[in-house]
């Protein structure tokens, strides 16, 4: 277990790199592609919700929307009750990408788990989601306990 993260990585890593060479938008990098799914996924959601669904930070968020936004694939729109606060729309651009993100996406998940029983990746994805679940917990029991 003690290699457990390292090899999640080394997957992460591996699909940025695969992804990359098939999206035709050069412009992007692989670290943007969570943010076109996000932001087209429910477009309008504020910088904090997607940096609440991503688990990064605010100033990173801000950092990669700023790019998004030079490039021609988002809008941000200030929020009527809070004039500091921005909601965040996909652009024509970023919704030409999204279907290469995703058939690329789709196509990195059936090379990855070709051969391996549907029970098993089932069993897979039940305990990532659990991990998953657990950290975002810690993550916020440490900002409660700042």
């Amino acid at each position: 277990m003690s290699k457990f993260m390292k090899t999640l990585n080394n997957i992460s890593r591996s699909q940025a790199i695969y992804r990359h060479s098939k999206i035709s938008a050069k412009d992007l990098l692989s670290g943007h592609y969570s943010y076109v799914l996000c932001i087209c996924r429910e477009p309008g959601r504020s910088q904090e919700e997607i940096a609440q669904d991503l688990c990064v930070n605010k100033s990173t968020v801000a950092r990669n929307l700023n790019f998004l936004e030079e490039k021609g694939y988002i809008l941000r729109r200030s929020l009527p009750n809070n004039k500091r606060q921005f909601s965040v729309h996909p652009t024509e651009k970023m919704l030409a990408i999204l279907p290469e993100i995703k058939t690329a996406s789709m196509e990195w998940m059936a090379s990855l788990s070709e051969g391996i029983p549907q029970n098993e990746l089932e069993v897979f994805d039940a305990v990532l989601q659990r991990m998953e679940a657990k950290a975002r917990e810690i993550i916020e029991h440490q900002e409660e306990n700042k």
